[in-house]
């Protein structure tokens, strides 16, 4: 008989997603790697800020951190 295959967390999904206390899931936004200097300062200041991943998506995210919620 076989065991069942214990349940792991995506460890790259946890690097990308944060999830906060009421359950929304965060990410960070593209664009921020690199070339900053060409884009203006309101353009920098919101991709400092994260984003909230849609929920079709978030439900995905979730999927793979079986721990997190």
């Amino acid at each position: 008989m076989r065991r069942p295959r214990p349940v792991k967390t995506k460890k790259s999904v946890l690097k990308r997603f944060k999830i906060t206390a009421g359950g929304k899931v965060l990410r960070s936004r593209a664009g921020r790697r690199h070339l900053m200097q060409g884009k203006n300062p309101k353009r920098r200041r919101r991709l400092r800020s994260p984003a909230e991943v849609h929920p079709t998506d978030a439900a995905r995210v979730l999927q793979n951190l079986p721990f997190s919620h």
